[in-house]
Order: structure tokens, then sequence, then C-alpha cells
């Protein structure tokens, strides 16, 4: 007969590999997911082990990039904790790119949609980062 501690590893085990298929199952339906895998073709203008970033194909600005993280995260609402590298990526890659395509200075906006009502079109956390236009506030 098994412990109460062997029971409770047991059980932890078992939630994580099922979050673990549900992620798989869930990338393997991801436009962004096959953009990071290379199965879908995008122009990449920054790169580094946490993130990646393209222009947007249906720009909203002149400039008009998004930033993905390589892993799978449907939104903001799945970081957790243990993400803080990821978004100090997320957050350099910005402020690279905007001094790359000269907007650093003049300024840019970073924005993160979250959720259907929000305007968040696929599910894979990612963020905007738009410039070379004055910007109006507020967005929507």
């Amino acid at each position: 007969m098994k412990s109460t501690d062997e029971l409770e590893n047991s059980r932890n085990l078992n939630d994580n590999c099922v979050k673990d298929v549900m992620r798989f199952a869930m990338s393997e339906k991801c436009l962004f997911c096959d953009i990071v895998q290379g199965r879908i073709p995008a122009e990449k203008i920054y790169e580094d082990e946490h993130v990646i970033a393209f222009n947007d194909i249906a720009p909203q600005a002149p400039v008009h990039v998004l930033i993905i993280p390589k892993e799978h995260l449907a939104g903001l609402k799945d970081l957790t904790d243990e993400h803080p590298a990821l978004l100090s990526s997320i957050h350099q890659a910005s402020l690279k790119i905007a001094q790359e395509k000269s907007v650093y200075e003049c300024g840019f906006r970073l924005v993160v949609n979250s959720g259907p009502d929000a305007g968040q079109a696929v599910d894979h956390l990612h963020y905007h980062l738009l410039a070379g236009r004055k910007l109006n506030w507020p967005p929507g």
C-alpha cells in the first residue's frame, strides 16, 4: 500500500503530465507555435532564447512587430511565477527592436490583448510593438 506522500507525489506527477499533454496538444494547432518551429515562414527581426519577433502581416501602424514567447502560453493568464526571465526578454526585445526601427526616442507602444473581448485573435501570448505615427489615447 502506498503512503500518503507517495500518493500525493503520484497525483502531482499525473497532474503535471496532463498539463504537459494539453500544452503539447494546444501547441500543435497554434499558428505562432508553427512560426516558432519553422513550419510557417516569418521574417524574424529578433530572437533570443525565450522569444522571437517578426513584423505583423496586418500592420496597424508603420512599425507593427509581434513579440512572442517560444513556449506556448495561451495568454497572460498562463503566466506564473516561473516566467520572470520570459517577461524580461519580452521587454528587452521591445527596447532593442524600438532602437533598430528608429522609434526608441520618439516613442512606441507595447500592447498585450488578453481574451476575445480585448481583441486577442491568436491563443498564444503575444505583444504588439506599435510605432511610427502618433498613437491616440484611449486606444479602443
